[in-house]
This record gives structure tokens, sequence and C-alpha cells, in this order.
């Protein structure tokens, strides 16, 4: 119980806080601008104080609609309910102590002139008196009221009465037959007009089908159209009830406006509409089961509170807190006395209901267990797969059924074993054609009621299928794995071939390469006198790039080493790599002017051929692309 409250005050407790907060933020940023600002402090407050109107009638509003949908589902559920079962289910909604403005719930039935016919004589069959149908006349389609609770005087003059005949109500029936929806009226005299004024109201109408079931075609809805549960209501009274005594200072005129004709529905003394100095106007538009209502307010100067900055803190401190007790109070209370309600009419029934149908309707095979062995219920599952009837099966040893159980002299046993805890056994089950099966066995203690003998619960799962897919999954994983293995020798084999090849080209590059560095170095140590400056350095060139043409090598061997061996990681200063290989190739190409910005610091970990011959990769190729720029 307390787990379904907790979340409940839980969220209360810090809508409060919230409200708190909120409050002091808007009483400081008012204390700082009073002057400027109260004027649209109060009209914020007037909006605030419509809006929250408007939401009170919203709420009524579903007040009804939930009245008039509990008298739609009693009419589903009890097809044609007699005035009996409407009397008493309407006295339990106590609609004059909590629905004052809801004059009654009826019913209205859907009828042909045959069925109207039918509908009076079996009024007389059952004694009901003369049904009396008014207006009178020959039309294709009646609206009868032949329900209407309570059955006060006002509304006992109601049954009988054509609502289908009069324009307005008609209306709403067709479009909450033709919609399938809740629908209302427009301003209209109700039927039971005392003479006081009190007649000006509404009516709500709801569409009742046969079985429940809302056909999808307009044609099928008017055919499968039993007729209309409703609820008229009393328009002061409605917005009088839903209001209370709150919000003094509003005042609230209601118009509907569905068809573009503006059709009063609450109107208010009119000199209250005069707005003038400091008072505010607001309009507020909703539509209400099929209509357009728009909700018009006013303030009349001078009925605004004086400006108490502190006062308005208290009282909305104190009503913030005032409303957090009553939300906290009725959550509780609603969410425990549902609970309790539910738990002490339901709570054996869907136990009982719960177990039946849980053995009965399983997929897998249960039977109940008497003390001895023998079978005191059987499901239908385990009847198939025993090749039995449930009937059949009831006062068998259940061990017999089972190929190895008959030898089984620690049956008893495994039974007593079962009362502190579960047995699982797998057993083979014989089949006449010869094919065995393989059943998995699961025993459970299980109480019976008082007086019958109920000492555990066996589940019987065929698993001959799964055990083959299994030993299938097994066989095939095991030529996956051969598989497996045959593709790394395989890869193996190709890597060692390609290991081999780079051997090759690497003893094939070295030895052109060593020609040339051996002749560069000749040509630098006995003839550097016979070469200028040029030459020299054109030649020390050359022997760099021989020597990065070693270390391209080099790297090459260590990529084809990779897959056996890892790189070698070293502390790595990017930078200084990038300055060099920019440096070679501004003597490269000496008349290029090239701006080149290198951050400082740049440090990393890797191979160092490696990372030279990528950023050699990346600076040339922007050295080169950017030769027109």
């Amino acid at each position: 119980m307390r787990t379904d409250v907790r979340p409940i005050a839980w969220r209360a407790y810090l809508l409060a806080v919230l409200v708190l907060l909120g409050s002091l933020t808007v009483v400081g940023l008012y204390a700082r601008s009073a002057a400027e600002r109260e004027a649209s402090l109060r009209e914020a407050q007037f909006s605030s104080e419509a809006a929250e109107v408007a939401s009170l009638l919203r709420q009524a509003l579903l007040t009804v609609e939930l009245t008039v949908r509990g008298g739609v589902s009693l009419s589903n559920t009890v097809q044609g309910a007699d005035s009996r079962q409407w009397r008493d289910y309407v006295a339990g909604l106590d609609l004059a102590g909590r629905f004052p403005a809801i004059v009654g719930l009826g019913f209205a039935a859907y009828l042909s002139p045959a069925e109207l016919e039918a509908l009076q004589l079996q009024r007389r069959r059952d004694g009901e008196g003369l049904f009396r149908l008014f207006p009178g006349g020959r039309r294709a389609r009646y609206g009868p009221v032949v329900q209407l609770e309570p059955r006060t005087p006002p509304n006992a003059a109601v049954i009988g009465a054509d609502m289908f005949a009069e324009p307005a109500r008609n209306l709403a029936m067709v479009a909450a037959r033709d919609g399938s929806a809740m629908q209302l009226t427009a301003p209209v005299r109700l039927l039971q007009d005392d003479g006081t004024g009190n007649g000006a109201g509404l009516i709500v109408y709801a569409p009742v089908y046969r079985a429940g079931f809302v056909p999808a075609s307009r044609s099928a809805r008017d055919a499968a159209l039993v007729g209309w549960v409703f609820a008229p209501l009393r328009t002061r009274q409605f917005v009088a009830s839903a209001l209370g005594r709150s919000h003094p200072g509003v005042r609230l005129r209601i118009v509907d406006v569905t068809d573009g004709i503006a059709k009063p529905l609450y109107p208010a003394d009119e000199e209250a509409w005069t707005v003038a100095g400091d008072g505010f106007e607001h309009v507020i538009e909703q539509v209400v089961h099929g209509r357009r209502w728009q909700l018009q307010f006013s303030q009349p100067p001078g009925t605004q509170a004086p400006s108490n900055v502190h006062g308005t803190v208290a009282v909305g401190l104190l009503s913030s807190l005032l409303l957090f007790a009553v939300a906290l109070t009725l959550a509780r209370t609603q969410s425990r006395a549902e609970h309790l309600a539910a738990q002490m009419s339901e709570s054996y029934r869907r136990s009982e209901v719960r177990f039946r149908n849980a053995m009965r309707h399983s997929a897998i095979g249960k039977a109940l267990l008497d003390s001895r062995g023998r079978i005191v219920e059987a499901n239908l599952a385990l009847a198939n797969i025993l090749r039995s009837s449930p009937d059949d099966l009831a006062g068998e040893l259940f061990w017999l059924a089972f190929e190895d159980g008959r030898d089984d002299v620690a049956a008893d046993g495994r039974l007593r074993v079962v009362a502190d805890g579960v047995y699982r056994v797998t057993r083979c089950l014989p089949r006449s054609e010869g094919d065995a099966r393989r059943v998995h066995l699961t025993y459970a203690p299980v109480p019976g009621e008082i007086g019958q003998d109920v000492a555990a619960l066996v589940q019987v799962e065929d698993v001959t299928d799964r055990l083959r897919a299994e030993a299938d999954v097994l066989e095939s994983n095991r030529t996956l794995e051969a598989n497996v293995a045959l593709r790394t020798r395989q890869l193996t084999r190709a890597n060692e071939e390609l290991e081999a090849f780079a051997y090759t080209i690497s003893h094939d590059l070295r030895a052109p390469l060593r020609a040339i560095d051996g002749f560069s170095r000749h040509l630098a140590e006995q003839h550097a006198q016979q070469l200028d400056a040029a030459g020299l350095e054109c030649l020390a060139r050359v022997r760099a790039q021989a020597t990065r043409m070693d270390e391209l090598i080099d790297a090459l061997l260590g990529m084809s080493q990779l897959a056996r061996e890892g790189m070698t990681r070293t502390a790595l200063d990017l930078g200084a790599m990038a300055a060099d290989i920019v440096a070679e190739l501004r003597r490269a190409e000496p008349g290029r002017q090239v701006e080149v910005a290198i951050a400082a610091g740049l440090r990393a970990e890797g191979d160092a051929a490696l990372v030279h011959n990528l950023l050699q990769n990346l600076i040339g190729n922007a050295w080169k692309f950017t030769a027109d720029t």
C-alpha cells in the first residue's frame, strides 16, 4: 500500500516546494518594479484566474462525461437495461448530492415505427402502463425517452418525449450517431422547466451501439445504433457548481459560437462588462463535445485588491500549503480506498482463476499429483503428450507413463523431497511407432485445499526437438571450428609469403641504393674540389634521400612484420619532425615563399619511421597542391 502512495506524496511535496520557490521569485521581482509592472501583474493574474475558471469548467464537463460514459457501459453490458437496473445505477451515482447541475441520467431509444409499437406493447405486457409518445405524428425515426432517473415528477413527465423530433436535439443526436462520439447540444430549454427561469440548459448525448461495437461506415453505425445515453444540465447550476465561490472578482459569460452564430449560454450582468480605467477583458475559446464555446471574462474597474506585496506572499504561501495538503490527502485516500476495495472484492476469485487458467490453458503439460503419485487433475497439453484425455488420466500413477519410471524405486522418496523444494529430471516417453520422446519433468510442492490430497505440481515439457537441435548446433560448431582452423592456417601461409616477398623486394632495392650511396660518397670525398656549392648541396640531398629510402625499406619490412610483432613505439616530437620535412621541401624549391605554422609541444607515441612517412606524405601533398597559391 505504501508503495502506491509514496510516489504521490513525493510529487506533491516537490510541487509545494516549486510553488514556494516560484512565489518567492515573483515577490522579489515584484518588489523591485512594483510601480511600473503592477498593472501587467494584475492583468496576468486575471488571465490566470480566467484560465483556472476555464479549467474548472473542463473538469466539470469531464465529470459529466464520465457519468454519461458510465451509462453507456451499463447499456453495453446489460443490453436493454430495465427500469430497476437503471434506477439502481443512477441511485448509486447520487446525482443530487454530487452533481446537482445534472437533472438526471436517461436513455433515449432509436426506433423505427414498428420498433416503437413493439416497445409500447412490451411496456404494457410488463405492467409499466401506457407508453405515451409526444409530440405525436408519423415519422421515419423516433428518439423517445424510455429511461430517466432519478424519477422526480419533472423527470417522470419527460418519459415518452421524442427528442429526435426537436431540431436542436436532433442535430446533436445525429452528430453523435454519425461521429460515434459524445455530442453536446446548442442552448435549449429543458423539458423539466418548472417556470422559474431554470429551464435553460444543455444536453449531452453519447451513442450506444449493439454489442458495444462501433461500425466503420456511417450507414453501418446508423443500422447498429440502439439509442443514446443523455444527461440534461441546467446551465446556471452547472457553472455555479463548477466554479463554487472562487474568483468573485471575475465575471463570466459563455457564448456558443459553433456555426458563427452567437448563442448566449451563461449571461452575466451587462453592466459588469463595462471596462474602464484598470479593468480587464479576456476571451478563451474551447471545443466542447462538438460545440465551440467562447468564454468571455471581465474584471470591472475598482474590484482589484489593493497592492499589498507582503499580504499576497502570505496568502499565496498559505494557499499553496493548503492545496498541497488537500491534494495529498485526496490522492492517498483514493489510492487506499481503490486498493482495498479491489483486494477485498477480487483477491480470492482472481487468485483461483489465475491458477486454474494458468494450468488449463498452458502450452506445457501440467498435472496435480497426490502423495502416492497419482494424477488428481491434468490439463489438455499433458493429455496430448501422453496421448490420452484429462478424464482418463485422473487416478493413474504418473510414473507408469514413462519407460524408465516402472523400475524407479525411489519415486515415493522423490515426492517426499519435493515437499522441501523443486525436483527436475528428464525421462523417456515411449511411443507405439518406436520413436521415443524425451520429456523434462519439474516437480514443485503445491498445497491443496483443506481435505484434498494434493502434494505436488508436475510440469511435463517435450524437449526432444530441442535436444536434437542442440546436437545439430554442437555439430555445426565443430564444423565451424574446423573451417576456422583451416582458414587460419591459410592466412598464416599468406602472411609468411607476403613477408618473404617484402624481404625479397627490400633486398633487390637495397643493392642499387647502396651503389647510389657509395658513388655519391666517393664523389663527395674525391672530387669535392671540382664541384661548386650548389653541386655539393645537390650531392648532399642525393645522399639524404638515399638514407631516407633505406629508412622506408626498413619501415616496409616493419609493416610486413606487424602481424607477428608489435610496432616500435617511442616518444615522438611531431613539431620537430614536421619542421625537418618542411625544411627539406624548402631546399627542394628555394624559390617558393610558403608560410608554415607549426605549433610547439606536439608530442605523441608511435613508430618513428611510419609516422615520419605519414607526415611527409601529408605535408608533401599540401606543398604540392598549393603551388599556385
